[in-house]
């Protein structure tokens, strides 16, 4: 157990990093964003046209590569002792990109033509027919970044199934700079016939940054697969479809996309009804889900990548104590994190979105709306978190059914909700929907839990509630002292740049709310702290 917690946390802390940075580019990214379109109807164009091909991203890249492709190459590695064992592996690998490339090749080709067809279901009737056309125009630039991220997802399987993070960690950097880059060094050069607002021809300009970004993140990373010493070569549709690999690849996903398409309809539903309800709710949700994602993606994504092979290895020998150790341990993490953030941008959220969006298209009005939602999004962060630490607990025992039913009764309470709140709250209602259905996502995974071998689903439950409350009481009681100390600072730097104002706010209230925390921390002797230290010291 030693060795796979240091495993744990010396490949945690990496991708850690590059997550974080990536997160960082992608908060910046959003800020050239805001800074071009605001809150804008082609801000919304822009929204909606990149959902599109990003919900067959998360539908088909990254759930197939960390449900089923993953869990099924490690076992093929383990396995590979002999030169026949070699061979299969690599014509499991072989075929696995054909059938990759294919499919997602088909889904491109009828997107880019029906597309046409469901822009409407996004808008109300009173819309102009010119974003109508822009943002069908948008979403058939950026239709076949699917193909070529989902190859980029598929070399991303090779190097985490041989516990490499690092570069497939850097790549999101990287497309991220790359459409800050072209929206920046663009949208001054397109051609503009027709007369269209400076915010089209940036829209433009940011979508062509986003297939030319996807395009970096699959080349950057062949050579590290190379390394590995597998190919990276096709082969007949036949025996793509028929490889007895794949096969349990498609067994074993097929039942999780009725749950990711249940999850990933709630966006789809949200953003149509935030479309519906007025201009600019599309934009200030995603603004609200940057800043929220700013963690998630640090902390919840890194650690359920980094123990999901972990996880596997521990149920395949069916070492259950460590198992529900493991798992119990990286329920505890997120709490530590996620809890006392939530409380932090509860106190600090204005000044945040403010410091971090507010520009020369993001005015005050952009501002207010992206911060009603923004509340109502951070309420949920502790439970979106650890959904996605409890699901790869299932998906390392092959169970793939139970998450993708609670994925289902996720959307449905999220679509009930959201159609009762959006019209009579906005996106306020829609950002609430989100946090009450993750709240409903977490009990489901948790009653699912009993019917698992092994895992002590009481026992972790238990231990979570009392945890969650013991951390709630202490962001509390370092909230109070700086609510007040925010309203202090903003009566003394009044007048001052939007720098000051904001920057200063923002950063001395998170030194005096983490030293706060940090304190009642170690005067209790949280174990959880206690152990994440050790485990650094000993780094």
């Amino acid at each position: 157990m030693k060795n796979s917690n240091k495993s744990l946390v010396k490949s945690g802390l990496i991708l850690s990093l590059m997550t974080f940075a990536s997160r960082i580019m992608g908060l910046i990214r959003e800020m050239t964003k805001a800074a071009f379109l605001g809150t804008s109807a082609y801000a919304d164009a822009f929204g909606i046209a990149f959902m599109i091909p990003n919900l067959f991203r998360r539908l088909f890249a990254e759930n197939a590569i960390s449900v089923a492709f993953i869990p099924t190459f490690r076992g093929y590695i383990e396995d590979a002792v002999t030169p026949e064992k070699k061979a299969e592996t690599q014509e499991f690998v072989s075929a696995t990109l054909t059938l990759v490339s294919f499919l997602t090749t088909c889904v491109v080709v009828l997107g880019i033509l029906l597309v046409g067809f469901v822009i409407p279901f996004f808008y109300n009737n009173q819309t102009d027919t010119k974003i109508f056309e822009e943002t069908t125009f948008l979403t058939r630039i950026m239709f076949p970044y699917l193909f070529v991220i989902s190859v980029a997802a598929f070399f991303q399987g090779i190097l985490n199934g041989v516990n490499v993070f690092a570069p497939s960690g850097f790549t999101p950097v990287l497309f991220n700079g790359i459409v800050i880059l072209v929206t920046y060094g663009l949208t001054p050069y397109l051609n503009n016939p027709d007369n269209l607002p400076p915010e089209a021809l940036a829209a433009r300009a940011m979508s062509f940054g986003v297939l030319t970004g996807g395009c970096f993140q699959a080349l950057f990373q062949w050579p590290f697969v190379k390394k590995t010493g597998w190919k990276t070569t096709l082969t007949g549709l036949k025996k793509a479809f028929t490889n007895p690999g794949t096969r349990r690849v498609c067994a074993l996903i097929v039942p999780t996309i009725i749950g990711m398409a249940a999850y990933q309809l709630n966006d789809v539903v949200s953003t149509a009804l935030a479309g519906k309800v007025g201009t600019g709710t599309v934009a200030s949700l995603q603004y609200s889900l940057r800043l929220q994602e700013l963690i998630l993606g640090i902390f919840a994504v890194s650690i359920g990548t980094v123990i999901l092979p972990d996880l596997s290895g521990l149920a395949k020998k069916q070492k259950w104590d460590e198992f529900n150790e493991m798992l119990t341990q990286a329920i505890k993490i997120i709490a530590l994190i996620c809890i006392p953030v939530t409380f932090y941008s509860l106190v600090c959220g204005k000044d945040l979105i403010s410091l971090v969006y507010k520009s020369k298209s993001f005015d005050d009005n952009s501002v207010a709306m992206t911060l009603q939602v923004f509340r109502f999004h951070i309420a949920g962060l502790y439970f979106i978190a650890v959904n996605r630490i409890i699901s790869p607990a299932f998906y390392a025992q092959g169970n793939t059914k139970l998450p993708t039913l609670a994925g289902i009764i996720c959307f449905g309470v999220n679509i009930l909700i959201s159609l009762c709140l959006a019209f009579p709250m906005k996106g306020s209602g829609i950002a609430l929907a989100l946090s009450a259905a993750s709240l409903v996502n977490t009990v489901c995974l948790f009653a699912f839990m009993k019917k698992m071998p092994g895992m002590k689903a009481g026992k972790i439950a238990v231990s979570m509630i009392i945890y969650i409350v013991r951390i709630c009481a202490f962001s509390i009681i370092a909230a109070a002292p700086t609510y007040f100390a925010r309203q202090f600072l903003i009566r003394k730097l009044d007048g001052c740049g939007r720098l000051i104002v904001y920057g200063v706010p923002v950063f001395a209230c998170a030194l005096i709310f983490g030293l706060l925390g940090a304190a009642l921390l170690i005067i209790f002797k949280d174990e959880s702290a206690v152990a994440i230290i050790k485990k650094l010291r000993r780094k």
